[in-house]
C-alpha cells in the first residue's frame, strides 16, 4: 500500500493492521470477528446481536450497493466498526439513498478499508476472537502503545449483559410484516395471534416475519418480569435476538422466562440470544466459542426430519448440548462443527433455534419455524374452546 494509512487496527496480542479509514474518525474498542456473507452489510452493521463488536468482512466488495431506507435491523449501526478488504466504492443500486462512507459517518461508527482480512480472517480462527482497538485519523498519526493498551484493556464480552443497552426503553406495538413487490412493507390487518416479544436486541426482520405469521405483536424491554408479559394475556411469547454473555443477561431474563413456562400451555419461541435465555431457564448452561458463527452460509440439520437449512448466523456463545436436561430435546445441530443449534421441549409447544429464520439465505428454508409458532397458538386456543 503505497498510501498514507489513515486507520489502523491493534491487536492485543501486539499485531498491528494498516489501512485506509472512512466513516467516522477518532478510536474504538470491541472485540472482533469475521461474517463470511456476501450480502446484507447493512443489517449486519445495524444487528444489535453485534454490540461490542468489530465486524470483519470476507467478501471483498462491502459498500458497493451503498444504503437504503429499509433495510436497517435497528435505527442505527450497532457494531462498532468495519473491516474490509477494498475501500467502498460509488454505490450502484436503484435502492441507494446514501453510500456507505457517509452513512457511517453520520453515524459514528468506523470503517477501515485496504486490509488483508483474509490474514485477519485465519488469525481469528486460530487464535480465537481477538480484543481490539480500531483507529481512524485522516492525518496518519496513530499512538500504537495507547492503541495497545486500549486493546489489552477491553473486558471483553464474557460476563458482560449488553442486551439492557440495545433493548427498548419503554413497550410499543409492532405490525410491519415483511417486504414484497411492488408495495414494501404492508401493516397487517387481520391477526389472528396476540404475542409478546421480550427485546434482548430484536431485529425488525424478525418482528415482521412474526406479523406476517399473522401475530399482532406487543414488544417489552428485555428486563419485563413474568408478571409484566403474562398480564397482557399474550397467546404466544417470543424471546429475541441479542448480544453479550447470555449467563449475564439471564440475572434478570432466565427468572421472567421460568415465571412464564409455569403456564405450561403457552407456546414459546426463541431465537438466538432467546434460544439461549431459554435454555438457561431449563436448566442447561452456555460457552465461550472460539471465534463464534457469523454469516449466511451455515448448514443446520433437522434432527427429527433430516432436512439442511442454509441459514444466517451471528453468536459467539453456544448451548452446551451436553447439559440439556431430560424433557429437552436437540432438534438442530451445525454442521459445521457438531454445536447445539436448536431445542425443544418434548410435552410442550416450547422450542428455540440458535440461527436467524428470517434471515432468509436460503431463502425460504427456515420461514417454517414462524408456522410454528403460529400453529401453537392455534392449536391453544382450538383446545380452550
Amino acid at each position: 500500500m503505497t498510501d498514507t494509512p489513515t486507520a489502523c487496527l491493534v491487536l492485543a496480542d501486539g499485531t498491528v493492521f494498516y489501512g485506509r479509514g472512512f466513516g467516522a474518525t477518532g478510536q474504538t474498542t470491541a472485540e472482533l470477528c469475521f461474517n463470511t456473507a456476501m450480502t446484507g452489510y447493512q443489517e449486519i452493521m445495524t444487528d444489535p446481536s453485534y454490540a461490542g463488536q468489530v465486524v470483519t468482512f470476507t467478501f471483498p466488495h462491502i459498500g458497493n450497493t451503498g444504503i437504503n431506507d429499509e433495510d436497517d435491523e435497528t435505527r442505527d449501526p450497532v457494531a462498532a466498526g468495519m473491516i474490509v478488504k477494498w475501500d467502498p466504492t460509488e454505490p450502484s443500486s436503484w435502492r441507494t439513498t446514501d453510500t456507505l462512507d457517509a452513512w457511517l459517518a453520520k453515524r459514528g461508527r468506523i470503517g477501515m478499508g485496504g486490509v488483508d482480512t483474509r490474514r485477519l480472517t485465519r488469525a481469528i480462527r486460530q487464535q480465537g476472537a481477538p480484543h481490539v482497538a480500531l483507529a481512524h485519523n485522516p492525518d496518519g498519526k496513530f499512538d500504537i502503545e495507547a492503541l495497545l493498551a486500549a486493546a489489552r484493556g477491553f473486558a471483553g464480552l464474557v460476563g458482560l449483559d449488553l442486551a439492557k443497552d440495545v433493548t427498548c426503553v419503554q413497550s410499543y406495538r409492532w405490525n410491519e410484516m415483511r417486504w414484497a413487490w411492488p408495495d414494501g412493507y404492508a401493516p397487517l390487518t387481520a391477526p389472528r395471534h396476540k404475542v409478546v416479544a421480550i427485546d434482548y436486541g430484536a431485529k425488525r426482520n424478525i418482528l415482521r416475519c412474526l406479523a406476517s405469521a399473522g401475530c399482532d405483536v406487543t414488544v417489552l424491554p428485555a428486563t419485563a418480569t413474568a408478571e409484566d408479559i403474562l398480564a397482557l394475556q399474550p397467546d404466544g411469547v417470543f424471546l429475541s435476538n441479542g448480544p453479550g454473555d447470555p449467563a449475564a443477561t439471564g440475572a434478570y431474563a432466565v427468572p421472567a422466562i421460568k415465571g412464564v413456562l409455569e403456564h405450561r400451555d403457552i407456546p414459546v419461541f426463541g431465537i438466538c440470544l432467546g434460544h439461549q435465555m431459554l435454555a438457561l431457564a431449563l436448566g442447561a448452561q452456555t460457552i465461550k466459542m472460539n471465534h463464534g458463527h457469523h454469516g449466511a452460509n451455515h448448514p443446520v440439520k433437522d434432527t427429527e426430519t433430516g432436512k439442511v437449512e442454509i441459514t444466517s448466523m451471528n453468536h459467539g456463545f453456544t448451548v452446551d448440548s451436553q447439559t440439556l436436561p431430560d424433557g429437552v430435546q436437540e432438534t438442530h445441530i451445525s454442521l459445521f462443527d457438531g454445536s447445539n443449534c436448536g431445542i425443544r421441549l418434548a410435552d410442550r409447544p416450547v422450542f428455540s433455534v440458535q440461527y436467524h429464520p428470517e434471515a432468509s439465505p436460503g431463502p425460504m428454508d427456515s420461514y417454517y419455524l414462524f408456522e410454528r409458532f403460529a400453529d401453537a397458538m392455534e392449536a391453544r386456543k382450538v383446545a380452550a374452546t
